[in-house]
Parts: C-alpha cells; structure tokens; sequence
C-alpha cells in the first residue's frame, strides 16, 4: 500500500493521520486533509436525495419505477421493479461497469488510459446496464451501479433539476461539508494524492489514475470529498438532521447482502444506500465503502451517530490470487480492519478478536474491503486461458 489517510471522530475529539506517500516518484508524503474521490459512498447521498423527495411527496418507495421513468425502464420491467429495490440492490438489473469498458478484462492498463477523457451520459450508462445479465434475479440483493444512476434520473425527473445540483444544495450544504462535490472536469481542484491503479498485478506498475472523467460514475459514485468531511456527514445523517424519522428507518431497513449457509446469520445487511456491518471485534456499525480506479474509502458510524472513521488510501486491487483464485495472505486488508475496528470498538477489543486472523485478514462474506468494480475472478479466469 503507497499510503492512507484517516479521520476519526468520538464525540466532541477528533484524531486525524496520514502515512506513506502520496507520490511514488517524488515520495511526496501522505497528508490527513487530502481531498479523495470516494466512489459509492456516493450512493449514500444519493439515496438521501430521493428519500427526502419521498418526505417531500414526490416519490413513493413502492411504485414502480417505470411511473418515474417510462422512457428508461419501460414494460413489465419498469412496472415490476420498484424505487425500493433500486436503492437497496434487489432490483435484479444489471451492472453497466464491464460494459462500458469493453476490453478492461484483456487489456486493462491500455482500456483506463484511452477512457480518460470521455464522457457517458447516464442514459447510455442505464442502457448498458438493463442489457446486460442480472447476477442475482429479482428481490434478491445483488450490488449494482446501475440501480443508482437510474436513482439519480429519477431525481432530475421529479425536481426538475440536474442531480447533482440537487444534491449539492439539499444534502452537501445542509450537512455543512465544505469539501465535498461532483467534479466538473476531470481533475480534482484540491490538494490530493496521486490514485494507483494495480487491477490485481495486471498493471504492473500501477498507473496515476486521479485525471480521469468521472460522467462513468455519475450519481452512482463521482463524488470527491475528505475523510473529515464523510464522518461530518454520517454523524448528520444518522443523528437526524438530513431526513424525517420515517425516511431514515426507511433508508435502514434491511435486506442481507451475501448468502449464508442455513441458520448462519450475514454480516452485512444493506439498506438504501447504507450497510450495517458487524465488524471482528463483534460490534455493528453503519456506513459504506467506494472505490474507484485507484482510490478506495471506507466510511463507519456508530448507530447514534457518536463515533466516526473514514479511512481513505492510494493503490487498488491490491490483492493478490493463487493459480487457483485464492486470496494469498493480505496483511494490508488485515491493518485496515485492525484500524477501523479499532477507532470504533476501541484498540483492546479490536486486538482480542483480531489475533490468528491478524496475516490473512479477517474472512467476513460479503465484505473484505470489497471492490465492486471489477471481479477479480474475471480477470483470473482471463489471465489463466491466455
């Protein structure tokens, strides 16, 4: 890992870190105030956005999302699947990522480097996503960015305004965050790390992607913000102060998010934009992850909004694969935990739990730190039949 940054809140005292370097060429060094772009915790504010709508009036939970967007989602398929299901995933659609990098899994150095600059309009994004193959079927949770570029349409439908104009106004500013926003160029204009990516050792060397034109991501993870500014948010968000009582049940009830065994109990269950997430120490605790080619974040809250850790850092897919698609030993996966686990549980409890796990990481289905953009079996299978 080239380096990490951190911020961690509990009650009224704050602790703020950095480690390693920000550049790999001049060792510029890491610096806890960067700015990062933090992927699908975007979706987070998304699904505020429409859920404020809901207390608003303006958009029912249950309808069918073809009320909003017939152009979008027309037939039996717009009148089966509901706003609900976009926001926690059961939606059954598809995800638009693969597709809209044809090629990534071949070749995925020369595939980032030629997207660069261009730019996909959501519609496009939504297309490629209802025509490709659903992972799980209808009302059973299967992540999906697709679900909340069609989110974010759906808000632009009913407010009349640009999505992210929306959700500027009405969720970043009301949560009084100064250094969050939609990029409107491919460049990040604060102070920031260079974002490397390795795509499981098939770049070699891992390449600076922090220039890159983020129209792929949209309302479904195009956001830039600082790990200071995300525990601001969460603890806003989950004291009340962004949504009525009834939203904000709504957006944390549950549906599981990986299959278990029978009588197992999950580890992680989403909600509308947000996932409960009991850690090693034993504790659950809300928030959600991103990532993006070559930075990944990971955002965790206290349910009453008390304690707070954001954690960001600058080389992804990082982890590496036997000949048969096994994880090899992960020790970077393993200090990630340890450090959230312990911001939030408290360093003792998170070392007692943590122990014969400490060189592997700890084997939570559903979630090691997950990256959702590319699945790295893809690219195994690929490597191992060429």
């Amino acid at each position: 890992m080239y380096g990490a940054y951190s911020s961690v809140r509990d009650g009224s005292a704050r602790w703020r870190g950095a480690t390693g370097v920000a550049d790999v060429d001049t060792g510029r060094p890491m610096r806890p105030d960067f700015e990062h772009r933090v992927g699908s915790i975007t979706k987070t504010f998304t699904a505020v956005g429409v859920l404020q709508q809901v207390g608003a009036g303006r958009v029912d939970l249950d309808a069918p999302i073809g009320r909003y967007l017939p152009d979008l989602v027309p037939g039996e398929r717009g009148q089966q699947i509901t706003v609900r299901m976009l926001l926690n995933h059961t939606s059954g659609i598809g995800d638009y990522v693969l597709p809209a990098f044809p090629g990534i899994v071949e070749n995925p150095g020369k595939v980032l480097d030629e997207h660069r600059s261009r730019h996909l309009a959501p519609e496009e994004l939504v297309r490629l996503g209802l025509a490709a193959p659903p992972a799980k079927p209808l009302g059973t949770h299967a992540y999906s960015n697709t679900n909340y570029i069609l989110a974010g349409l759906l808000l632009k439908r009913v407010t009349g305004q640009e999505p992210e104009a929306y959700l500027t106004r009405n969720v970043i500013r009301k949560a009084g965050l100064r250094h969050t926003y939609f990029p409107r160029s491919p460049y990040i204009r604060g102070p920031h790390a260079g974002m490397y990516e390795s795509m499981f050792g098939l770049i070699d060397p891992p390449r600076d992607y922090s220039v890159y034109d983020m129209s792929w991501a949209g309302t479904a993870g195009a956001l830039v913000s600082t790990t200071s500014d995300l525990n601001d948010f969460y603890r806003t968000l989950l004291s009340g102060r962004l949504l009525g009582p009834a939203q904000l049940r709504a957006m944390k009830t549950t549906v599981p998010a990986h299959e278990t065994r029978p009588g197992e109990e999950p580890v992680m269950r989403y909600g509308l934009g947000i996932y409960t997430l009991r850690m090693p120490s034993g504790g659950w605790y809300w928030g959600h992850d991103g990532a993006v080619f070559g930075a990944g974040t990971w955002a965790l809250s206290t349910e009453d909004g008390s304690r707070q850790v954001a954690v960001g850092y600058n080389l992804m897919k990082y982890q590496r694969f036997d000949e048969q698609g096994k994880p090899l030993p992960d020790p970077v996966t393993a200090a990630l935990y340890a450090h959230v686990d312990g911001a939030l549980a408290g360093p003792a409890a998170s070392a007692r739990r943590a122990g014969p796990q400490s060189e592997q990481g700890p084997r939570s289905p559903g979630l090691t730190l997950p990256d959702r953009l590319i699945r790295p079996e893809s690219l195994l299978h690929d490597r191992a039949t060429r």
